[in-house]
């Protein structure tokens, strides 16, 4: 895997239903209903919009035996009506569900911080070693025949861990980190391997960008130290909606493909499952565009962040986050340097900023090796990195200049950014650079929502709170505030969040704030006003200007 060259990670293939994952297969793209599942009928159109789409699998709420036995004629329905597209059923905190859901579907999502793991209490505890190894001796006892009941009836796996869903046995030995994360999944890994059943895709994902391609990376390191190639699903978990959903996925997820980590994607909105696919197809289009590239010159690795190595220069004095061109600095100054990544940066003097630019079909690889050789020749100016798109298409220049410029933010490259598209106003392409920015923990500009895509678990309208909360909330920059359709991601998908908003029962919504609930099952209609009741409680409240 490299940040510089683009090539496709080594995995294994993964047969799901009619189609394969990993290995030299095309990356997968896929949703999931946000109906009851127990709904069958609205289910089956649902699944059939969304294939209709270019999805490529299909996903559904089971949280218990009843929606898995649902499951199984919603996959007969489908394909009575011609659509072969494979259904995967998402089981939480019942085994009972998975050995069900294994014989009705192609494939079966199990949640190793929540399938056999005691439900999580998000306080400290204590486990001894004996205590350490007999729960994983009850995942094990719990693991085996569910495996083979998916030998018997050829029904592949994902092993999918959220940043919020880990256990208290894990958080007691590593906390809330990467590692943690890791070690989840490679508790069920190693069992599944002991049993020669390799039918396994893995997710691990995480609302925060950092936090979420930290973790996949140390989960491919720590496979491959293992000697496991399984493919890999990735996902930005409660990303939002519009704009910000469609950036933050594209931060997180570019990231990732740009390495070549990936085998299949779910784009997660707060929209129509539907609304899901194209997003998707056009992010991993734009990655694998760069196959076969021309090869590019690797720097010699070093360590830290290049931003990090820069020097103070007029214009660039004290900046503590990214500029934005366009918003922050109106022009380039003549004098400053004007470079193309396939030069020479050992003729750039030291005392002025650097504008690079790049037409290979590659540029962030390209971009990040002639940084890369700045730092490696001593030159410490700041960057400017600029990126030329010839759309019209604001959502395509949403999507890639989110997945290019986050790329090389989250690598630690860039001083300033430079969304160059001339068949874009100003104002939307300033708003699209803040945004990417904020996507990638570097510059806050705006009130920040983790709000979940919605699925059968939902438990109000979410589409319609998520725009109520936001029309009352927007003007509170720096704030982040958790929607969440069910308890079941929801306090912990939100660890970061300033407040929380989440289902606790049919019409009834419970509040956070952080981890902590600090109202239970406020009537709906309520629940808004007791929100920002809070919020001036607490003194984050400022009036809208």
């Amino acid at each position: 895997m490299s940040i510089f060259n683009y090539h496709r990670r080594r995995s294994s293939s993964v047969p799901v239903g009619v189609i394969v994952i990993g290995g030299d297969n095309p990356i997968r793209v896929q949703s999931m209903t946000n109906v009851s599942t127990n709904d069958i009928e609205a289910c089956v159109e649902q699944s059939l919009r969304i294939a209709a789409k270019g999805g490529e699998l299909v996903r559904l709420t089971t949280q218990g035996v009843k929606e898995a036995t649902a499951i199984g004629e919603i996959r007969h329905q489908l394909r009575l009506r011609d659509c072969d597209v494979p259904i995967v059923a998402d089981v939480h905190f019942n085994p009972k569900a998975a050995y069900v859901a294994a014989e009705n579907t192609d494939k079966v999502r199990i949640n190793p911080g929540n399938f056999v793991d005691v439900a999580r209490t998000f306080q400290k505890l204590e486990f001894t070693d004996e205590e350490y190894q007999e729960e994983i001796d009850k995942i094990r006892r719990a693991l085996i025949p569910f495996l083979d009941l998916c030998k018997t009836h050829n029904t592949a796996v994902r092993l999918g861990v959220n940043h919020g869903s880990l256990s208290d046995r894990i958080m007691s030995r590593y906390g809330d980190t990467p590692a943690g994360m890791v070690e989840s999944v490679m508790e069920f890994l190693r069992i599944c391997r002991e049993q020669d059943f390799d039918r396994i895709i893995i997710s691990i994902k995480a609302s925060n960008t950092v936090v979420m391609v930290q973790t996949v990376r140390l989960l491919c390191k720590a496979m491959e130290a293992e000697d496991m190639h399984f493919p890999l699903h990735l996902g930005v978990t409660e990303a939002g909606d519009d704009e910000e959903g469609r950036i933050k996925s594209a931060v997180g997820i570019g990231t990732l493909l740009a390495e070549g980590i990936g085998d299949t994607i779910r784009v997660s909105l707060s929209e129509e499952p539907e609304a899901e696919i194209p997003v998707a197809r056009q992010l991993v289009d734009h990655i694998i565009a760069r196959q076969g590239h021309a090869p590019i010159i690797e720097p010699q690795p070093f360590d830290g962040e290049a931003r990090l190595y820069s020097h103070p220069i007029e214009g660039f004095e004290q900046v503590r986050h990214p500029l934005v061109i366009g918003h922050d600095i109106d022009q380039i100054p003549a004098d400053w340097h004007i470079c193309k990544a396939d030069s020479d940066p050992s003729l750039i003097s030291d005392d002025k900023p650097v504008v690079v630019h790049s037409d290979h079909v590659n540029a962030v690889g390209e971009i990040q090796a002639f940084i890369g050789r700045m730092v490696n020749l001593g030159k410490r100016n700041p960057v400017i990195i600029r990126l030329t798109y010839a759309t019209d298409n604001i959502e395509l220049l949403q999507i890639q200049s989110g997945a290019d410029f986050g790329t090389m933010l989250l690598n630690g490259y860039g001083s300033a950014i430079w969304l160059d598209a001339p068949a874009i106003d100003q104002a939307t392409r300033t708003r699209i650079c803040l945004g990417i920015l904020q996507a990638a923990r570097l510059r806050v500009s705006h009130t920040e929502y983790i709000s979940c895509p919605g699925c059968g678990r939902t438990l109000f309208a979410l589409q319609d709170t998520i725009k109520s909360v936001k029309a009352a909330t927007s003007h509170l920059k720096g704030l982040k505030i958790g929607i969440m359709g069910c308890i079941v991601n929801g306090p912990g998908e939100m660890a970061d969040a300033d407040y929380g908003y989440v289902g606790a029962a049919a019409g009834k919504v419970s509040l956070y704030k952080n981890k902590e609930c600090i109202e239970k099952n406020i009537p709906q209609e309520e629940a808004l006003q007791h929100l920002i009741d809070h919020i001036k409680a607490n003194g984050d409240w400022q009036d809208p200007l």
